[in-house]
């Protein structure tokens, strides 16, 4: 990879803001407090240990108005940028994700408020849409697409290089969260990637891939390792 080079032509990216992403399993929508939170508190209730909420700086929610009070307060403005998400096969809303850090001079945006209910977590819906959300973000123009979680959050760090990301190093001590420190772990790709990165999530997102148990027969994390960029600080000095 180049150390240095001339970014030519460049034009920033649109803003992510009332974009709808429709997929085949499911379709992202931009929240809405009055259309989406019984449903997602709902499907939110199905996990009875709290564990969505572990290394958010926010939740869980005891009843249905506070989590509606959070959502109007928190998330209907512009960074972050929240979607619902909707499993197609029965309309129900199943978890949030939002665009954040959406810094369109430079290109780069961020994916994150990932809260995926019991319903989403480890299937191929909850896979497409992650997919959708990249997809959106390299085929409008950013550069740089980020992932970033607390340090000690594994299953989000393996989430990230299961995706595609490449991780970056540990932020230490970047921030408090719900009174404990936080150390923060970097994942990104970028738009070089990209072209193999679809390639990968197609294959793994095409029904050939899937069994009549819809489990995959080749997993993702097996074709996008060989993407995965291993830093090396003297490729940067």
């Amino acid at each position: 990879m180049q150390k240095d080079f001339v970014v030519d032509n460049f034009t920033p990216p649109p803003h992510p803001k009332g974009i709808t992403l429709d997929g085949d399993t499911v379709r992202l929508e931009p929240l809405n407090v009055e259309k989406h939170s019984v449903n997602l508190f709902q499907s939110n209730s199905l996990d009875e240990e709290g564990l969505i909420w572990k290394y958010l700086p926010y939740g869980p929610y005891d009843s249905l108005e506070s989590y509606q009070a959070w959502l109007a307060q928190e998330a209907l403005g512009e960074d972050p940028t929240f979607l619902a998400i909707v499993r197609l096969s029965d309309a129900k809303v199943v978890g949030l994700a939002s665009f954040l850090r959406i810094n369109q001079n430079d290109g780069s945006i961020e994916v994150g408020h990932i809260n995926y209910s019991p319903l989403l977590q480890q299937t191929r819906e909850g896979t497409e849409a992650m997919y959708l959300m990249m997809k959106w973000a390299f085929e409008n123009g950013y550069r740089r697409y980020e992932w970033k979680c607390n340090a000690l959050n594994q299953r989000s760090r393996y989430a990230a290089q299961r995706l595609g990301f490449s991780y970056e190093g540990v932020f230490r001590q970047m921030s408090i969260s719900k009174g404990r420190n936080r150390n923060t772990a970097w994942f990104a790709a970028i738009d070089q990637e990209w072209e193999a990165l679809n390639r990968c999530f197609c294959s793994y997102l095409s029904d050939d891939n899937f069994d009549a148990n819809g489990k995959p027969n080749v997993s993702l994390s097996s074709l996008t390792k060989p993407i995965l960029h291993k830093i090396d600080d003297k490729e940067f000095s």
